[in-house]
């Protein structure tokens, strides 16, 4: 039986190269991107490096919650399962910038569009137990501060600097998501990844850095696309990694002490409640 994988934010950067990687395993891929005319661009290219991959487009900005609403029912229609979910699609915006649902965009971005597509394709992940989810993050997730569990998704105002603590809180969202879900759902192995330094357009805001991290990507300092995508490959197809982890791939970044927010399953849990509210998730949720 042919194995199905839906990665977000496949038309670049490390998610491309997971797709491709996937496809190249013999996974049938369903691939949600924003924008279509990139998307088109990647399935060929994906297409030509794995000849015979299945690669299907489902677009969809994750920012605007009406929109997951419609890839997740668009993606229940087509696949009747799903065995691996890769919430890789993120975005760091260097001034504030508020999502359609009225929510700092970043946030709404990295964390509460991934967090209501995957409660929302749940029941097709349980389908194919053992089904694996992965979420991409970032050791960045230590630089978030204190998390006000009822504030985190507000809109405010903040500059370059500013933007990092805001990206920061939107890894920590995205472990503290990953380590919940994995106590909250047997037979479904969740994990979450930081794919170390890599060249990718998430800091195309910022004049000169992108062009700046592909020059760096040839030294040992940045890691390439396909580079940064070898460790989520591993926790998508392999089977003897434990759920509810957190994998950094960065030299020596496991020495480092666990922050304490990730110390605290009531804030972990709180944090679950908060985000399902906002998202307005309700019978919807099959991890409630």
């Amino acid at each position: 039986m042919q194995k199905i994988a839906v990665v977000t934010g496949a038309s670049s950067g490390i998610g491309k190269e997971i797709a491709r990687e996937l496809a190249r395993r013999g996974y049938r891929l369903g691939l949600i991107c924003r924008n279509p005319v990139r998307a088109r661009a990647a399935v060929e290219d994906i297409v030509a490096s794995a000849p015979g991959a299945e690669a299907e487009l489902f677009e969809a900005d994750l920012s605007v919650l009406a929109d997951v609403r419609k890839v997740a029912d668009r993606l229940r229609e087509r696949y009747e399962w799903i065995d691996v979910l890769v919430n890789n699609a993120g975005v760091h915006h260097l001034r504030a910038k508020v999502s359609a649902d009225g929510y700092d965009r970043m946030i709404a971005t990295n964390h509460l569009g991934p967090f209501l597509l995957t409660n929302l394709l749940l029941e097709r992940l349980t389908q194919a137990t053992p089904s694996r989810v992965v979420v991409v993050t970032s050791e960045m997730h230590r630089r978030a501060g204190r998390l006000d569990v009822e504030r985190f998704a507000e809109p405010g105002t903040y500059g370059a600097l500013g933007s990092m603590r805001v990206y920061a809180r939107s890894k920590l969202l995205n472990i503290l998501f990953a380590e919940e879900l994995a106590e909250r759902v047997k037979g479904v192995a969740v994990n979450a990844v930081c794919p170390g330094l890599v060249a990718t357009s998430l800091g195309r805001d910022a004049p000169g850095v992108e062009r700046m991290m592909r020059v760096m990507a040839r030294t040992p300092l940045v890691r390439t696309p396909s580079q940064g995508a070898r460790t989520p490959v591993r926790l998508a197809v392999e089977e003897r990694f434990e759920s509810g982890r957190f994998h950094p791939s960065m030299a020596g970044a496991r020495l480092l002490p666990v922050v304490g927010a990730r110390k605290d399953p009531g804030l972990r849990a709180a944090v679950w409640a908060r985000s399902a509210v906002l998202v307005g998730l309700g019978s919807d949720s099959l991890a409630s």
